[in-house]
């Protein structure tokens, strides 16, 4: 398994022995897509971009982590944005287009599970009361809270989470489902997580998921549920500290950028340059704690690189 450090490294080294040209003096359009829970973190990373000076065009669209890497092993973008490993059947469309890639963690997430601040009964949850209200087979049956706990009020539950493309849908599903893309369709889908945090911050017995960045942004409207971690028996609320500590599971979890190595060895597309200044941005820290996610501690545990696809990523020669 490789580490986090070594994948920072190898991109560093390759970088640092003069491989891939610096080429910020250039205007170039660099084309980005994917993840909406990575794209807080990508938008700073090019804002600050520019702000240093740099001439590249950078857009960051957002898709959803599946929805990205179909643009990206299409050769439509040159960056992805993924909150979760790529998958085996999208490696297969990236080879078939000839499309190698370089995937770099970038930060901790978390995947918060929020409430209205007016409910008091649901603040802490199992796991298995989670899957209870979002297993495929909860679909219209499991439709009001004294259904998951018999002491919960008799009231319908608002439901809302991520669409299916999304790779927070594909990680709460499996960790909680035990199966990626298994899950109840009858709750208010949306990619646009700004969408879920209106949804449940105007209903009383709504519930929902995204990642734990967006809940910081509206926190005043908001609160999450700690998740019981039966290795500690507690329950454990998503904090920068409890993510950094490993103890917030299963909904703890790395984020990356997956960047086509074709584009960075090239160095007309500019791409090299600012890769080269999202990691270092990524390792120094600062930019990572102000959007809103944890910063990759030197030596990422074990546990938390089980997450990590060390097969699913090309590294540079």
């Amino acid at each position: 398994m490789v580490k986090f450090a070594q994948v920072f490294s190898t991109v560093a080294a390759v970088v640092a022995a003069g491989t891939l040209t610096a080429t910020s003096a250039v205007a170039q359009t660099i084309a980005i897509d994917g993840s909406s829970t990575v794209f807080p973190v990508t938008e700073a990373m090019a804002e600050e971009y520019a702000l240093a000076g740099n001439s590249a065009s950078i857009t960051v669209g957002v898709s959803g982590t599946g929805g990205g890497f179909k643009k990206f092993c299409a050769g439509e973008t040159v960056i992805s944005n993924a909150s979760r490993p790529i998958k085996d059947t999208e490696k297969e469309l990236c080879a078939a287009a000839g499309i190698d890639y370089v995937a770099i963690p970038v930060a901790y997430d978390a995947l918060a599970v929020i409430i209205h601040p007016d409910n008091t009964w649901a603040e802490e949850m199992t796991v298995e009361q989670l899957k209870t209200l979002w297993d495929a087979p909860a679909e219209g049956v499991i439709t009001r809270w004294n259904q998951i706990d018999p002491s919960w009020p008799n009231e319908e539950i608002g439901l809302y989470g991520p669409g299916t493309d999304s790779g927070t849908f594909d990680y709460f599903t499996d960790e909680i489902n035990g199966e990626a893309g298994v899950s109840r369709a009858d709750y208010t889908a949306s990619e646009d997580d700004n969408v879920l945090v209106r949804g449940v911050a105007s209903d009383t017995y709504a519930i929902g998921y995204f990642g734990l960045a967006y809940f910081a942004e509206n926190a005043d409207i908001l609160k999450t549920v700690s998740i019981f971690n039966e290795e500690v028996g507690e329950f454990i609320e998503p904090t920068a500290e409890s993510i950094e500590a490993n103890t917030y599971q299963p909904l703890g979890r790395p984020i990356f950028i997956y960047v086509n190595t074709a584009a960075l060895a090239d160095s007309s597309t500019g791409v090299t340059d600012f890769v080269e200044f999202y990691v270092e941005q990524a390792e120094a820290g600062d930019l990572i704690t102000e959007v809103g996610y944890v910063p990759l501690p030197d030596g990422a545990t074990d546990a938390t690189l089980q997450a990590y696809d060390a097969e699913a990523t090309t590294i540079l020669p």
